[in-house]
Protein backbone atom coordinates (compact mmCIF):
# COMPACT_ATOMS: atom_id res chain seq x y z
CA UNK A 1 0.00 0.00 0.00
CA UNK A 2 1.57 3.29 -0.64
CA UNK A 3 1.60 6.62 1.13
CA UNK A 4 1.46 9.63 -0.59
CA UNK A 5 2.97 12.10 2.22
CA UNK A 6 2.75 15.94 1.34
CA UNK A 7 5.41 18.59 2.65
CA UNK A 8 5.12 22.37 3.74
CA UNK A 9 5.18 24.03 -0.09
CA UNK A 10 2.86 21.23 -1.18
CA UNK A 11 5.56 18.70 -2.34
CA UNK A 12 4.72 15.22 -2.08
CA UNK A 13 6.54 11.78 -2.91
CA UNK A 14 4.85 8.07 -3.41
CA UNK A 15 6.22 4.85 -3.98
CA UNK A 16 4.56 1.78 -5.49
CA UNK A 17 5.26 -1.79 -7.05
CA UNK A 18 5.04 -1.10 -10.21
CA UNK A 19 3.91 -3.93 -12.29
CA UNK A 20 3.25 -4.53 -15.88
CA UNK A 21 -0.22 -6.11 -15.97
CA UNK A 22 -1.54 -5.11 -18.68
CA UNK A 23 -0.55 -8.21 -21.13
CA UNK A 24 -1.86 -10.72 -18.50
CA UNK A 25 -5.09 -11.32 -19.27
CA UNK A 26 -7.44 -14.19 -18.11
CA UNK A 27 -7.36 -17.37 -19.27
CA UNK A 28 -10.13 -18.27 -22.33
CA UNK A 29 -13.40 -19.62 -20.17
CA UNK A 30 -13.93 -23.38 -21.65
CA UNK A 31 -16.25 -25.99 -20.83
CA UNK A 32 -18.93 -22.74 -18.47
CA UNK A 33 -21.42 -26.08 -18.87
CA UNK A 34 -19.55 -27.49 -16.69
CA UNK A 35 -19.19 -25.34 -13.73
CA UNK A 36 -21.87 -24.73 -11.07
CA UNK A 37 -24.94 -22.34 -11.52
CA UNK A 38 -23.22 -19.55 -9.47
CA UNK A 39 -20.74 -19.31 -11.00
CA UNK A 40 -21.72 -19.54 -14.94
CA UNK A 41 -24.76 -17.42 -13.29
CA UNK A 42 -23.26 -13.60 -14.39
CA UNK A 43 -22.36 -14.98 -17.80
CA UNK A 44 -25.60 -16.36 -19.09
CA UNK A 45 -27.93 -14.83 -21.29
CA UNK A 46 -30.79 -14.62 -18.45
CA UNK A 47 -28.47 -12.35 -16.43
CA UNK A 48 -27.88 -9.99 -19.51
CA UNK A 49 -31.45 -10.14 -20.28
CA UNK A 50 -32.60 -9.13 -16.84
CA UNK A 51 -29.72 -6.60 -16.99
CA UNK A 52 -31.45 -5.02 -19.97
CA UNK A 53 -34.90 -4.89 -18.84
CA UNK A 54 -33.93 -3.02 -15.74
CA UNK A 55 -31.78 -0.88 -17.73
CA UNK A 56 -34.77 -0.23 -20.39
CA UNK A 57 -37.40 0.58 -17.42
CA UNK A 58 -35.67 3.60 -16.48
CA UNK A 59 -36.62 5.16 -19.48
CA UNK A 60 -39.68 4.00 -20.57
CA UNK A 61 -41.16 4.55 -17.07
CA UNK A 62 -40.37 8.00 -16.96
CA UNK A 63 -42.40 8.63 -20.07
CA UNK A 64 -45.35 6.31 -18.68
CA UNK A 65 -45.15 8.63 -15.84
CA UNK A 66 -45.11 11.84 -17.74
CA UNK A 67 -47.95 11.06 -19.94
CA UNK A 68 -50.27 9.54 -16.70
CA UNK A 69 -49.48 12.43 -14.26
CA UNK A 70 -49.63 14.94 -17.49
CA UNK A 71 -52.87 13.81 -19.06
CA UNK A 72 -54.83 13.18 -15.96
CA UNK A 73 -53.85 16.75 -14.29
CA UNK A 74 -54.81 18.44 -17.76
CA UNK A 75 -57.60 16.23 -18.06
CA UNK A 76 -58.87 16.65 -14.12
CA UNK A 77 -58.14 20.58 -14.28
CA UNK A 78 -60.38 20.73 -17.83
CA UNK A 79 -63.46 18.28 -16.17
CA UNK A 80 -65.60 22.06 -15.80
CA UNK A 81 -65.66 21.25 -19.91
CA UNK A 82 -66.39 18.82 -22.07
CA UNK A 83 -62.99 18.58 -23.12
CA UNK A 84 -61.98 17.21 -19.96
CA UNK A 85 -63.53 13.71 -20.92
CA UNK A 86 -61.65 13.44 -24.45
CA UNK A 87 -58.26 14.27 -22.49
CA UNK A 88 -59.05 11.20 -19.86
CA UNK A 89 -60.06 8.81 -22.09
CA UNK A 90 -56.64 9.62 -24.46
CA UNK A 91 -54.77 9.48 -21.21
CA UNK A 92 -56.14 5.92 -20.57
CA UNK A 93 -55.73 4.51 -23.92
CA UNK A 94 -52.02 6.27 -24.35
CA UNK A 95 -51.66 3.56 -20.67
CA UNK A 96 -53.07 0.88 -22.10
CA UNK A 97 -50.73 1.34 -25.64
CA UNK A 98 -48.49 1.40 -22.89
CA UNK A 99 -49.05 -1.73 -20.88
CA UNK A 100 -49.29 -3.68 -24.17
CA UNK A 101 -45.21 -2.40 -24.63
CA UNK A 102 -44.59 -4.01 -21.42
CA UNK A 103 -46.30 -7.30 -22.27
CA UNK A 104 -44.07 -7.68 -25.09
CA UNK A 105 -40.85 -6.38 -23.19
CA UNK A 106 -41.60 -8.98 -19.85
CA UNK A 107 -42.14 -11.51 -22.04
CA UNK A 108 -39.07 -10.92 -24.34
CA UNK A 109 -36.56 -10.25 -21.67
CA UNK A 110 -38.16 -12.20 -18.73
CA UNK A 111 -39.90 -14.81 -19.78
CA UNK A 112 -43.58 -13.93 -18.75
CA UNK A 113 -46.50 -15.08 -20.00
CA UNK A 114 -48.99 -12.36 -19.72
CA UNK A 115 -52.30 -12.58 -21.48
CA UNK A 116 -53.85 -10.00 -23.15
CA UNK A 117 -56.60 -8.60 -21.01
CA UNK A 118 -59.99 -7.63 -22.70
CA UNK A 119 -60.16 -5.52 -25.05
CA UNK A 120 -62.21 -2.25 -25.51
CA UNK A 121 -65.65 -2.72 -26.61
CA UNK A 122 -67.67 -0.12 -27.01
CA UNK A 123 -71.86 -0.38 -26.57
CA UNK A 124 -72.24 2.64 -28.85
CA UNK A 125 -70.98 3.33 -31.88
CA UNK A 126 -69.00 6.84 -32.63
CA UNK A 127 -66.40 8.37 -30.29
CA UNK A 128 -68.92 8.49 -27.34
CA UNK A 129 -69.22 5.00 -26.86
CA UNK A 130 -65.47 4.89 -27.28
CA UNK A 131 -64.92 7.49 -24.83
CA UNK A 132 -67.44 5.78 -22.44
CA UNK A 133 -65.79 2.25 -22.78
CA UNK A 134 -62.37 3.38 -22.21
CA UNK A 135 -63.45 5.05 -18.77
CA UNK A 136 -65.08 2.36 -17.36
CA UNK A 137 -62.52 -0.20 -18.52
CA UNK A 138 -60.94 -1.39 -14.88
CA UNK A 139 -57.20 -2.57 -18.12
CA UNK A 140 -57.16 1.15 -18.42
CA UNK A 141 -56.98 2.61 -15.06
CA UNK A 142 -54.51 -0.32 -14.02
CA UNK A 143 -52.18 0.47 -17.00
CA UNK A 144 -52.59 3.69 -15.40
CA UNK A 145 -51.57 2.84 -12.25
CA UNK A 146 -48.88 0.86 -13.59
CA UNK A 147 -47.69 3.92 -15.24
CA UNK A 148 -47.33 5.53 -12.05
CA UNK A 149 -46.43 3.25 -9.65
CA UNK A 150 -43.74 2.05 -12.18
CA UNK A 151 -41.16 5.24 -12.33
CA UNK A 152 -39.98 5.55 -8.67
CA UNK A 153 -39.59 1.35 -9.12
CA UNK A 154 -37.55 1.49 -12.06
CA UNK A 155 -35.27 4.35 -10.98
CA UNK A 156 -34.29 1.84 -7.46
CA UNK A 157 -33.49 -1.04 -9.59
CA UNK A 158 -32.23 0.94 -12.12
CA UNK A 159 -29.61 2.21 -9.63
CA UNK A 160 -29.44 -0.78 -7.27
CA UNK A 161 -28.63 -2.83 -10.89
CA UNK A 162 -26.14 -0.82 -12.35
CA UNK A 163 -24.42 -0.39 -9.82
CA UNK A 164 -23.74 -4.01 -8.80
CA UNK A 165 -22.48 -4.82 -12.39
CA UNK A 166 -20.26 -2.00 -12.96
CA UNK A 167 -18.66 -2.45 -9.14
CA UNK A 168 -18.58 -5.88 -9.79
CA UNK A 169 -16.85 -5.82 -12.86
CA UNK A 170 -14.65 -3.26 -12.31
CA UNK A 171 -13.13 -4.57 -9.52
CA UNK A 172 -12.73 -8.00 -10.69
CA UNK A 173 -11.05 -6.55 -13.73
CA UNK A 174 -9.02 -4.28 -11.70
CA UNK A 175 -5.48 -5.94 -12.22
CA UNK A 176 -5.96 -5.17 -15.94
CA UNK A 177 -6.56 -1.57 -16.09
CA UNK A 178 -4.74 -0.89 -13.03
CA UNK A 179 -1.92 0.71 -15.04
CA UNK A 180 -4.22 3.32 -16.49
CA UNK A 181 -3.56 4.81 -12.72
CA UNK A 182 0.62 5.42 -12.65
CA UNK A 183 0.31 6.56 -16.29
CA UNK A 184 -2.03 9.02 -17.18
CA UNK A 185 -2.95 9.93 -13.31
CA UNK A 186 0.22 9.82 -11.52
CA UNK A 187 -0.99 7.43 -8.36
CA UNK A 188 -0.72 3.89 -8.11
CA UNK A 189 -4.10 3.07 -8.44
CA UNK A 190 -7.67 3.37 -6.54
CA UNK A 191 -7.74 6.06 -4.14
CA UNK A 192 -9.09 4.75 -1.08
CA UNK A 193 -8.17 7.75 1.48
CA UNK A 194 -7.26 10.70 1.10
CA UNK A 195 -6.29 14.00 2.99
CA UNK A 196 -4.12 17.50 3.47
CA UNK A 197 -1.51 14.94 4.92
CA UNK A 198 -1.42 11.50 3.06
CA UNK A 199 -3.27 9.45 0.83
CA UNK A 200 -4.08 5.24 0.35
CA UNK A 201 -4.14 3.68 -2.70
CA UNK A 202 -5.08 0.22 -3.77
CA UNK A 203 -1.41 -0.78 -5.83
CA UNK A 204 0.52 -3.71 -4.27
CA UNK A 205 0.12 -7.20 -5.49
CA UNK A 206 -2.25 -8.23 -2.24
CA UNK A 207 -4.76 -5.31 -2.37
CA UNK A 208 -5.24 -6.14 -5.79
CA UNK A 209 -5.90 -9.44 -5.06
CA UNK A 210 -8.43 -8.35 -2.50
CA UNK A 211 -9.68 -5.95 -5.13
CA UNK A 212 -10.34 -8.46 -7.31
CA UNK A 213 -11.67 -11.00 -5.33
CA UNK A 214 -14.18 -8.31 -3.80
CA UNK A 215 -15.43 -7.44 -7.37
CA UNK A 216 -15.39 -11.47 -8.30
CA UNK A 217 -17.88 -11.81 -5.22
CA UNK A 218 -20.13 -8.72 -6.09
CA UNK A 219 -19.82 -9.96 -9.28
CA UNK A 220 -21.56 -13.39 -8.42
CA UNK A 221 -23.64 -11.96 -6.17
CA UNK A 222 -24.95 -9.46 -9.10
CA UNK A 223 -27.73 -12.36 -10.90
CA UNK A 224 -29.34 -12.72 -7.65
CA UNK A 225 -29.92 -8.89 -7.03
CA UNK A 226 -31.29 -8.56 -10.39
CA UNK A 227 -33.38 -11.61 -9.87
CA UNK A 228 -34.85 -10.28 -7.18
CA UNK A 229 -35.30 -6.93 -8.82
CA UNK A 230 -37.05 -8.62 -11.94
CA UNK A 231 -39.31 -10.53 -9.64
CA UNK A 232 -41.03 -7.06 -8.50
CA UNK A 233 -41.32 -6.36 -11.98
CA UNK A 234 -42.97 -9.62 -13.03
CA UNK A 235 -45.55 -9.75 -10.27
CA UNK A 236 -46.35 -5.83 -11.54
CA UNK A 237 -46.71 -6.96 -14.89
CA UNK A 238 -49.00 -9.50 -14.19
CA UNK A 239 -50.89 -7.58 -11.52
CA UNK A 240 -51.71 -5.07 -13.06
CA UNK A 241 -51.21 -5.57 -17.19
CA UNK A 242 -52.23 -9.17 -17.30
CA UNK A 243 -56.27 -9.78 -17.22
CA UNK A 244 -58.00 -9.81 -14.18
CA UNK A 245 -58.90 -12.71 -12.19
CA UNK A 246 -63.20 -12.08 -13.08
CA UNK A 247 -61.97 -12.40 -16.95
CA UNK A 248 -59.52 -15.17 -16.34
CA UNK A 249 -62.96 -16.79 -14.84
CA UNK A 250 -64.79 -16.25 -17.78
CA UNK A 251 -62.69 -17.45 -20.39
CA UNK A 252 -61.90 -20.63 -18.51
CA UNK A 253 -65.98 -21.27 -18.09
CA UNK A 254 -66.25 -20.34 -21.62
CA UNK A 255 -63.78 -23.14 -22.55
CA UNK A 256 -65.46 -25.79 -20.57
CA UNK A 257 -68.58 -24.80 -21.59
CA UNK A 258 -67.33 -25.10 -25.19
CA UNK A 259 -65.77 -28.75 -23.92
CA UNK A 260 -69.38 -29.91 -22.77
CA UNK A 261 -71.25 -28.75 -26.15
CA UNK A 262 -68.94 -30.59 -27.89
CA UNK A 263 -69.04 -33.41 -26.05
CA UNK A 264 -72.67 -33.45 -25.63
CA UNK A 265 -72.67 -33.24 -29.35
CA UNK A 266 -70.47 -36.06 -30.08
CA UNK A 267 -73.11 -38.25 -27.79
CA UNK A 268 -76.13 -37.17 -29.91
CA UNK A 269 -74.17 -38.02 -32.89
CA UNK A 270 -73.48 -41.10 -31.33
CA UNK A 271 -77.30 -42.58 -29.91
CA UNK A 272 -78.05 -41.53 -33.65
CA UNK A 273 -75.95 -43.65 -35.05
CA UNK A 274 -76.42 -46.47 -32.41
CA UNK A 275 -80.21 -45.78 -33.38
CA UNK A 276 -79.88 -46.03 -37.18
CA UNK A 277 -77.05 -48.79 -37.18
CA UNK A 278 -78.49 -50.79 -34.59
CA UNK A 279 -82.04 -51.05 -33.26
CA UNK A 280 -83.68 -49.71 -36.04
CA UNK A 281 -82.36 -51.64 -38.56
CA UNK A 282 -83.34 -54.44 -36.50
CA UNK A 283 -86.77 -53.16 -36.28
CA UNK A 284 -86.98 -52.79 -39.64
CA UNK A 285 -85.98 -56.25 -40.38
CA UNK A 286 -88.33 -57.42 -37.61
CA UNK A 287 -91.15 -56.16 -39.62
CA UNK A 288 -90.19 -57.46 -42.78
CA UNK A 289 -90.00 -60.80 -41.16
CA UNK A 290 -93.64 -60.63 -39.61
CA UNK A 291 -95.24 -59.27 -42.99
CA UNK A 292 -93.90 -62.53 -44.56
CA UNK A 293 -95.03 -64.61 -42.00
CA UNK A 294 -98.50 -63.33 -41.96
CA UNK A 295 -98.45 -63.97 -46.07
CA UNK A 296 -97.79 -67.54 -45.09
CA UNK A 297 -100.07 -67.98 -42.23
CA UNK A 298 -102.58 -69.67 -44.27
CA UNK A 299 -100.81 -71.78 -46.65
CA UNK A 300 -97.61 -72.49 -44.29
CA UNK A 301 -98.78 -72.63 -40.62
CA UNK A 302 -95.08 -73.99 -39.18
CA UNK A 303 -93.27 -71.56 -41.74
CA UNK A 304 -94.83 -69.24 -40.28
CA UNK A 305 -94.67 -70.01 -36.62
CA UNK A 306 -90.49 -70.07 -37.31
CA UNK A 307 -90.80 -67.20 -38.63
CA UNK A 308 -92.53 -65.58 -35.81
CA UNK A 309 -90.60 -67.34 -32.88
CA UNK A 310 -87.54 -65.83 -35.34
CA UNK A 311 -89.00 -62.32 -34.67
CA UNK A 312 -89.51 -62.52 -31.00
CA UNK A 313 -85.86 -63.21 -30.78
CA UNK A 314 -85.34 -60.39 -32.93
CA UNK A 315 -87.49 -58.31 -30.64
CA UNK A 316 -86.15 -59.51 -27.53
CA UNK A 317 -82.22 -58.58 -28.87
CA UNK A 318 -83.61 -55.06 -29.99
CA UNK A 319 -85.20 -54.57 -26.19
CA UNK A 320 -81.92 -55.55 -24.85
CA UNK A 321 -79.99 -53.01 -27.56
CA UNK A 322 -82.51 -50.04 -26.63
CA UNK A 323 -81.40 -51.21 -22.93
CA UNK A 324 -77.70 -50.88 -23.33
CA UNK A 325 -78.44 -47.13 -25.35
CA UNK A 326 -80.81 -45.86 -22.68
CA UNK A 327 -78.12 -47.16 -19.66
CA UNK A 328 -75.32 -45.28 -21.72
CA UNK A 329 -77.78 -42.07 -21.74
CA UNK A 330 -78.79 -42.36 -18.11
CA UNK A 331 -76.64 -44.30 -16.10
CA UNK A 332 -77.78 -46.84 -13.63
CA UNK A 333 -75.71 -45.93 -10.90
CA UNK A 334 -78.02 -42.62 -11.42
CA UNK A 335 -80.81 -44.57 -10.61
CA UNK A 336 -79.17 -47.10 -8.06
CA UNK A 337 -76.69 -44.71 -5.51
CA UNK A 338 -77.51 -41.67 -6.12
CA UNK A 339 -75.95 -37.95 -7.80
CA UNK A 340 -72.75 -38.13 -5.27
CA UNK A 341 -71.98 -42.27 -6.39
CA UNK A 342 -72.83 -41.09 -10.52
CA UNK A 343 -70.31 -37.96 -10.52
CA UNK A 344 -67.89 -40.61 -8.50
CA UNK A 345 -67.73 -43.23 -11.17
CA UNK A 346 -66.96 -40.98 -14.26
Amino acid sequence: MATQQYGYRGEYSYSYDDQDLRGSGPAPRRGLGRLPAGLRAPVEGRTWRELGYVLLSLPISIVGFTWAVTMVSLGAGLLVTFIGVPVLAAALAGARGLGSLERVRARGLLGVEVGSPEPVRPRKNGPMGWMGAVLKSGVSWRSLLYGVLHMPWAVFAFSVGLTFWATGWSLLTYPLWRWVFPMYAGQGGIQLYGDEHHSVYLDNPFEITVTALVGLAITLATPWVLRALTTVDRLAVVGLLGPSRLQSRVVELESDRGVVVDTAAADLRRIERDLHDGAQARLVGLAMDLGLAKEKLAEDPDAAARMVADAHGEVKTALQELRDLARGIHPAVLTDRGLDAALSSV
